[in-house]
């Protein structure tokens, strides 16, 4: 019975009718979608749906992936056509091809889209359509005109649950596992099940939104069109991806796509701008608002032929690829696998199929994949990254997993000064801090966690809602000798991996100890009155942690 929420959650976020064949108005201006769910509440189910997700095991929590994505989503998400709207993107482990979006400006992409994409343009493709959805309100719409449907799906989800519960002994959990996948399968189909006019609209939108950021406006309809002829190939060995179900793509709208980049493409002029490390061209539209970039004006000049390139000083504004697609793409194949021989089968085939063999970021890839394994995997993890590093000196990927593999095999003094090496030139990245304070709570000891701490602490304030940086900073806090911000931390985490009524537990039982200064005392308590609600309602339906009920 504990999938009620997520059902409540799941369905608010994402329930609409199957009508796309049939419904080509446009979308409801005058929706009052708007005062169906405020932004607050909007996130606040977001939220909701990304932590019971996480509960189940659906997410991929890497720091380097996750920070990828970020910057992605968020280069996209500046140049949309609400670039005050506040967007959370994730990474599902799922390898089949989907990305979603949700309410609150969630954005989802599972790491089986990034594995068959060919380049970072076709990933930014996609998430800039993911958001024009929420830009354009489709979502919340969508919640509107799905009322009616909402309670049918409730009941049928919950009874699927409760029957598995009901089997008992070892084969619950797989049954109740078993009916949640089912019913997230059901919602996340019909999430993204909008009418024509949406998708149309947010391909519009999403194209650019490319443009504005950098990247190829052809993307979107090379992404489409490519994966559409697969599918037409196919002999039936695989099923329909998910992206192809809940964004039906016909000849139609991969045309209306190429016409729309073509077009965009006519409105551009090249720009070349001198960057630190050498000239780069990109084109740039006078209209769009990142032309201020100019500080003569002269993109806008009508008078100016269109080819005409033009030299300036680079403003420092991020555009175009981050340059680590390929070595993302690799994690993600790592981290995803459902088992280490399949990995090795993976790589195996990939190496057989490549003329020249394995490419630099999949020696990656095997490399990480050896290193996660362990034992006498580390060792030749730890070759192949030294002479990866010493190819790409500065590719902070290569440098944290050499530093992994080096305090793993016992070299602790040459690691840490690595990650010291690059904390001082990149004091402010979590990717670097995270896997330094990994790396030190490893190697254990007061000392150690006291630099754990004290790395992380500054994180604290901007990324309190990270599990990873809490469970970290608990593990840190426990070596320095910190019981007290120790369990504050587990706790916290507790609650962001959906398990709130854990977390309640842990800040109640932390107010009873005596030495509580007046500060943390303020700050416990507030956290408890912000959880009770959810617990509380949870209790209410009868929705329990199967962990407490187990103990």
């Amino acid at each position: 019975m504990r999938m009620l929420l997520l059902a409540t959650a799941i369905t608010l976020a994402v329930a609409v009718p199957p009508s796309f064949a049939d419904d080509t108005k446009l979308p409801d201006i005058g929706s009052s979608a708007g005062e169906l769910l405020t932004p607050a509440r909007q996130a606040e189910y977001g939220g909701m749906m990304l932590r019971e997700l996480r509960n189940y095991g659906y997410l991929l929590d890497d720091p380097l992936v996750n920070d990828w994505l970020g910057t992605m989503g968020t280069r996209l998400g500046s140049n949309s056509a609400q670039p005050q709207q506040k967007y959370t993107f994730f990474m599902m482990k799922d390898r089949q091809i989907n990305a979603f979006a949700t309410l609150g400006g969630y954005i989802g992409m599972n790491a089986g889209l990034v594995l068959t994409a060919e380049r970072e343009d076709e990933v930014a493709a996609v998430l800039s359509h993911e958001i024009a959805h929420v830009t354009q309100q489709h979502v919340l719409r969508g919640v509107e005109r799905a009322q009616r449907d909402q309670i049918p799906i409730l009941l049928g989800m919950l009874a699927a649950v409760v029957a598995a519960q009901q089997a008992g002994g070892n084969s619950s959990s797989d049954a109740t596992m078993a009916a949640i996948t089912s019913g997230m399968g059901l919602m996340q189909q019909r999430q993204i099940d909008y009418t024509r006019s949406n998708e149309s609209e947010a391909d519009r939108l999403g194209i650019r939104t490319l443009s504005r950021s950098g990247y190829d406006v052809d993307a979107m309809a090379g992404f489409f069109e490519r994966m559409s002829a697969a599918m037409r190939g196919n002999q039936g060995g695989y099923s329909t991806p998910d992206f192809l179900r809940t964004h039906p793509v016909n000849i139609t709208r991969i045309s209306e796509a190429k016409a729309r980049a073509e077009q965009m493409k006519k409105d551009t002029v090249l720009l070349t701008t001198q960057t630190p490390t050498g000239v780069r061209q990109e084109r740039v539209n006078p209209s769009e608002p990142d032309a201020s970039r100019d500080p003569l004006g002269n993109q806008g000049n009508p008078l100016l032929p269109a080819g005409l390139q033009l030299t300036l000083p680079d403003a420092g504004l991020p555009r175009g690829e981050t340059g680590l697609f390929d070595w993302a793409r690799e994690r993600l194949r790592v981290l995803s696998a459902t088992t280490p021989s399949e990995l090795v089968r993976e790589y195996e085939n990939l190496k057989r199929s490549q003329k020249n063999g394995l490419t630099d970021p999949q020696r990656y890839g095997v490399a990480i994949a050896r290193l996660r394994d362990g034992g006498v995997a580390t060792a030749q993890a730890l070759q192949e990254l030294r002479q990866l590093q010493s190819e790409y000196p500065d590719n902070l990927w290569v440098n944290l997993a050499l530093g992994e593999a080096e305090s793993r095999s016992g070299q602790h003094a040459e690691a840490n000064r690595r990650f010291d090496a690059l904390l001082k030139r990149l004091p402010r990245s979590r990717p670097v801090a995270l896997t330094y304070a990994g790396v030190l709570n490893e190697q254990g000891g007061k000392d150690a966690g006291k630099r754990a701490q004290a790395m992380l602490r500054p994180l604290l304030t901007r990324n309190s809602d990270d599990p990873v940086l809490q469970s970290s900073f608990a593990r840190a806090s426990e070596l320095a000798g910190d019981p007290t911000r120790a369990s504050e931390a587990y706790a916290e985490a507790a609650y962001l991996n959906g398990r709130p009524e854990q977390a309640l537990i842990q800040f109640q039982a932390l107010l009873k100890q005596p030495a509580l200064d007046y500060v943390t005392r303020a700050r416990v308590d507030a956290r408890i009155e912000s959880i009770m609600p959810t617990v509380l309602e949870m209790r209410r339906l009868g929705v329990r942690d199967p962990d407490m009920s187990r103990n």
